[in-house]
């Protein structure tokens, strides 16, 4: 008997041995973790009945955990701005679609909405990562702030000279930072130049060239910058450091991205108000809309093993199911991949006007006039970051600011023949 429990012991043993283990590196907390250490819980449920011979398992890591961060895990859920605090470096990536393809898991990118796709593409339209972490910028604000200023909150600002009287409004009735920014590479130059038909970057036959330093471009980071000597704007840095800012009511409005709304009602003391993104009604051809879905994404670290990259597969395709993408975009109010899990988006309590625009503008058509992925476009936002930081500090203008910026960002680029990510599956 006891030799037959042995052998039982050891089968188990020997079950749990043969899961192939594989990393995800996060930096979530809140429903955001809750959600997902959930659905990695049940994927490794599943997989553990499974009669397969090959079982995955997921282990989630928290970024800020991480003692050594060049022991490089297999999967991150992060925006590429964010590489170097996860990895302390900038590693190469391997495209989810060849994963997919190498594993022989079935994945259709067309099945994803068009401004999703782009969110992660490269220069020939290949899905470089599972874009389950998008956001729309978002204009939040203080609505009770807005009624002692007497500004009617149910009629936020729709335009940036409206955002300019509101501002004004509010700093003379007290408010010391009327408005402030997350994410401000995003929202205020790439959503932008979206908005009023300016390309952010120009293509020459496979490279990319920046073209950030147009006419709205300028117009619109001077505005900020006789907004920012007259207080009514201040910048807090270049990533989610407006947040808390806003959250704490030091700042009455704030211009940042979608999914922060829970996160901003839970943690403010004030009643908040959210809206689409202000845009100039006097540039010829303005389409609000036309705002620039991006974010977090699950991407896979190169230069793994067959076997990780096949445990890795099993898990997208688990996460591509709907009513897997239903739940989490339910849970985390980040855009919905597919239209199938729009139905999530809705039962998360998104605000209208969120809704209504990521309904209206996922299933638009591509236009390809975004920077891809990879550390291009990452390096591009941080060379933009500092150049920007010269306007604030009153020794560049914005045109010469943004000049510069392109000058060195388009440095970067020609030094890139192609995407890294790219390069990344050419060597495998």
């Amino acid at each position: 008997m006891m030799r037959g429990l042995l052998f039982s012991l050891l089968a188990l043993a020997s079950a749990t041995v043969a899961a192939q283990e594989v990393s995800l590196r996060h930096a979530l907390d809140g429903k955001a973790l809750d959600a997902l250490a959930t659905l990695v819980v049940r994927f490794n449920d599943e997989q553990q009945r499974l009669k397969d011979k090959f079982k995955a398992k997921v282990v989630l890591e928290d970024q800020r955990s991480v003692e050594d961060k060049r022991q490089l895990p297999h999967m991150a859920f992060l925006d590429e701005e964010d590489g170097m605090a996860f990895f302390g470096t900038r590693p190469r990536f391997r495209p989810l679609h060849l994963v997919m393809k190498d594993a022989r898991e079935k994945f259709d990118a067309g099945r994803f909405y068009p401004q999703v796709a782009e969110a992660v593409d490269d220069l020939t339209g290949k899905v470089q990562a599972l874009p389950m972490g998008l956001a729309l910028p978002a204009l939040y604000i203080n609505r009770d702030a807005f009624r002692k200023s007497g500004l009617d909150p149910d009629k936020p600002p729709r335009t940036w000279w409206e955002v300019q009287k509101a501002a004004g409004e509010l700093f003379d009735h007290g408010y010391k930072c009327p408005l402030t920014s997350s994410r401000f590479a995003w929202v205020h130059i790439e959503n932008v130049s979206s908005q009023h038909g300016e390309s952010i970057v120009s293509k020459s036959g496979k490279s990319e060239r920046l073209t950030v330093n147009a006419m709205v471009n300028v117009k619109h980071i001077a505005l900020l910058a006789s907004w920012h000597k007259s207080f009514y704007f201040h910048y807090f840095g270049p990533g989610h450091e407006g947040d808390q800012k806003f959250s704490s009511g030091t700042c009455a409005m704030l211009t940042g991205e979608s999914p922060v709304a829970a996160q901003l009602v839970r943690d403010a003391k004030f009643e908040v108000g959210v809206a689409e993104l202000p845009h100039y009604d006097d540039v010829y051809g303005f389409k609000p809309a036309d705002v620039l879905p991006d974010g977090a994404a699950l991407w896979i670290l190169a230069d793994k093993k067959k076997e990780d990259y096949k445990a890795v597969a099993r898990f997208m395709s688990f996460l591509l199911r709907p009513e897997v993408q239903n739940e989490w975009i339910k849970a985390t109010a980040f855009l919905p991949m597919t239209p199938q899990a729009m139905d999530g988006l809705r039962a998360s309590g998104v605000a209208p006007a969120i809704l209504a625009q990521a309904e209206k503008r996922l299933s638009m058509a591509k236009v390809g006039h975004r920077a891809k992925n990879g550390f291009g476009r990452g390096r591009i936002r941080e060379i933009l970051a500092e150049e920007i930081a010269f306007v604030w500090q009153n020794t560049k203008p914005a045109k010469e600011a943004l000049d510069t910026a392109v000058l060195r960002a388009n440095s970067v680029l020609s030094s890139l023949n192609e995407p890294p990510v790219r390069t990344a599956a050419a060597k495998k």
